[in-house]
C-alpha cells in the first residue's frame, strides 16, 4: 500500500515516520522539498520525499497533514484529479490563526452548520475523506503509549470500505477505533480538537488523549 503525506510539519512527518515504521511504502510531500530531504538525512526516513503533486500521484491513500487553512490550497497544488477515488486521510482542524485562545478555548473559522472536512468532501466530490488524528497530539499519533490503557480515535466519512481500511490502520498504530459514521459527524469531531487544547493552553498540558469507555 502506497501512502502519501501532505505536509512538513510535524504532524505530517510523525505519520510519515509511523507508516514507514509499520512497513508501509511512503512518500512525504511539501511545498519546500529542500526542508524534508535535510529531515530524511536527519531522521533516517526510509520513504520517498517530493512536491505535493509527486506525492498525490503517488499514493494509493494519501494523507492530508497540513494547517486546515492552507488545506484546499494544497490540494489545488496537489492536483485535483490525483484523488479521484481515493482514500484520503483528513488530519485537519478549520483553526482560525488570527483569533488567539480564550480562556485555552481556540476559535474556529466554521460554525456550527459546517465542518472543514465536509469542505473539503464537496471540493473533491469523488475523494474518500475519512477524518482521524485530529484530536490528539502528535507525538502521540503513531503507537501511544498511555500505560497500557488504549486510547480511543473518533472517526467519520462517507464512504463505508473507507473508513474499515482506515480503521485497520489505526489499529495498528494502537489506537481503539470509534466509527461515527457520515460526514456529517465531522464537525462533532473536530470540535474534540478544541476540547484536546484546553489543557494546554491553560496549564501546558498537551500528554493526554480521549478514551471512550464502554460496559
Amino acid at each position: 500500500m502506497k501512502i502519501g503525506v501532505l505536509g512538513s510539519g510535524m504532524v505530517g512527518k510523525v505519520l510519515a515516520q509511523g507508516f514507514s515504521n509499520h512497513s508501509y511504502d511512503v512518500m512525504i510531500g511539501s511545498r519546500d522539498i529542500k526542508k524534508l530531504e535535510d529531515w530524511k538525512y536527519e531522521s533516517g526516513f526510509k520513504g520517498l520525499v517530493g512536491d505535493f503533486k509527486q506525492t498525490a500521484k503517488f499514493a494509493e491513500i494519501i494523507v492530508l497533514a497540513v494547517k486546515g487553512t492552507n488545506a484546499i490550497e494544497a490540494i489545488d497544488l496537489s492536483g485535483k484529479e490525483n484523488f479521484s477515488g481515493k482514500i484520503i486521510i483528513d488530519t485537519t482542524n478549520p483553526i482560525d490563526d488570527s483569533k488567539p485562545p480564550e480562556n485555552g478555548v481556540i476559535k474556529f473559522f466554521t460554525n456550527n452548520d459546517s465542518s472543514l472536512m465536509e469542505r473539503l468532501q464537496s471540493h473533491i466530490p469523488d475523494g474518500k475523506f475519512v477524518k482521524a488524528f485530529n484530536s490528539v497530539g502528535a507525538a502521540f499519533m503513531v503507537n501511544p503509549d498511555f500505560d497500557s490503557v488504549k486510547p480511543t480515535m473518533v472517526i467519520c466519512g462517507n464512504d463505508d470500505n473507507a473508513r474499515n481500511q482506515v480503521s485497520q490502520i489505526l489499529d495498528k498504530f494502537g489506537w481503539s477505533v470509534e466509527d461515527m459514521g457520515k460526514a456529517n459527524a465531522a464537525g462533532t469531531i473536530e470540535n474534540l480538537c478544541i476540547l484536546w487544547c484546553i489543557p494546554g493552553f491553560l496549564r501546558n498540558e498537551w500528554s493526554h488523549a480521549f478514551k471512550i469507555i464502554k460496559k
